[in-house]
């Protein structure tokens, strides 16, 4: 089977798509650009009337607010940002709407920040929410937040709230839209001998080593923040293609099965239902770090975190919460919902758990996370400690 057929037998079982279009893709010299909006919006109505759901996730707000504004640079500070998102997201809004609008197709703009996600109860709401306008036919044009988001409750950027959107509505295929062609062996642009990959089937330190974390003037991402995505992607079993987003009809071609952009293709998928939340969410609440047994026992044998593997609470948090579980160098191997508060923890941490009532005067479960709540993220490929992006860079 040659790879047309190959992607083309993917791509026919889809019926549900996150489109993740990126500023580079959507400004231009004179700010938006309007007419790639609407050549996005002709694709996207043409895929739909195969019986398929489109999600569009759009950047494009702070660089629509800079051209409108007169800005040449990228504001730095946090209000000029948010300042120049408010101004821009409405223009941005309104060209999407005028672009469906001549197949009265209708459009709804949904923003969320990083904080929506983390919360069981508002990832819920917001699928909900999101479930309810693909069942009336509507597009979401879904972006961060940008006029409220800080950077305690920002996703980075849109190709992390493309695989968290694509998991939170249970998406068959993300599509990235970016400037370049896909993922190359070596940087295109100072290399001329770099070679396009066009499938890849895991995101490991090799594959890392071939990106860029360089963005455009306009963009947060880079090559780097879209192989993250593509990780997060695979671990939830969705394929997702990196692919250029000004190619001519390209959202067609690629449903049609041409061999454009880079494909990740999950060879199995890791998580399902409330573990697909769990595994990706964008800001947990608080750190354990274990000892040797417990990580051998969570990462091993299935079992469940207890008290006793337990070396260090980090953090304030509640019951409920979703923390981190770390081994003791700092590397992430899970995440979880905690049965008990962090300050009970602390006392309890070490101790085995037929001294939980006596130490608390009460027990809550023998577990601190139960198995079913806790979803691995351990990955020999990843790096000790510290956030993915930033210590990823330096492979870049």
């Amino acid at each position: 089977m040659d790879r047309f057929e190959d992607r083309k037998k993917v791509f026919d079982k889809c019926r549900r798509i996150v489109v993740k279009v990126g500023s580079a893709v959507l400004t231009g010299q004179k700010g938006l650009d309007r007419v790639m909006i609407h050549r996005l919006s002709d694709q996207i109505a043409e895929i739909r009337e195969t019986g398929r759901e489109v999600l569009v996730v759009s950047s494009g707000a702070i660089a629509s607010g800079m051209k409108k504004l007169g800005l040449s640079e990228k504001p730095k500070s946090i209000p000029s940002k948010q300042a120049t998102a408010a101004v821009g997201q409405s223009f941005l809004m309104q060209a999407w709407e005028e672009a469906f609008n001549k197949y009265d197709i209708l459009a709804a703009q949904i923003l969320l920040t990083g904080e929506d996600l983390a919360h069981r109860q508002r990832y819920l709401n917001a699928r909900n929410t999101l479930e309810t306008l693909l069942e009336w036919r509507i597009v979401p044009i879904i972006n961060e937040n940008d006029t409220v988001a800080v950077e305690e409750i920002k996703f980075g950027d849109n190709d992390q709230l493309a695989v968290l959107i694509a998991g939170l509505v249970g998406a068959d295929l993300i599509i990235i839209l970016t400037d370049t062609e896909g993922l190359y062996d070596k940087d295109p642009r100072t290399c001329r001998s770099a070679k396009l990959i066009t499938e890849v089937h895991k995101v490991d330190r090799r594959i890392l080593s071939c990106a860029s974390s360089q963005t455009s003037s306009t963009g947060t991402g880079g090559m780097l923040s879209k192989l993250l995505a593509a990780k997060k992607s695979l671990s939830i079993g969705i394929p997702l293609i990196i692919a250029p987003g000004r190619e001519r009809d390209v959202l067609i071609r690629l449903i049609q099965g041409e061999c454009l952009g880079t494909l990740f293709m999950p060879d199995k998928k890791l998580y399902q239902g409330r573990k697909v939340w769990l595994a990706h969410i964008p800001h947990p609440s608080g750190d354990l770090v274990l000892d040797d047994g417990a990580v051998d026992a969570i990462v091993h044998k299935g079992k469940s975190l207890l008290p006793a593997g337990i070396l260090e609470v980090r953090g304030t948090f509640g019951v409920g919460a979703p923390v981190r579980c770390l081994d003791s160098s700092g590397r992430v191997i899970a995440i979880g919902l905690s049965n008990y508060k962090s300050s009970e923890i602390e006392k309890i941490k070490g101790c085995h758990t037929a001294e939980i009532d006596k130490i608390l005067g009460y027990r809550h479960s023998d577990e601190v996370i139960h198995r079913n709540n806790l979803a691995l993220i351990f990955d020999e490929d990843m790096p000790e400690s510290g956030e993915e992006k930033n210590e990823l860079a330096g492979h870049a």
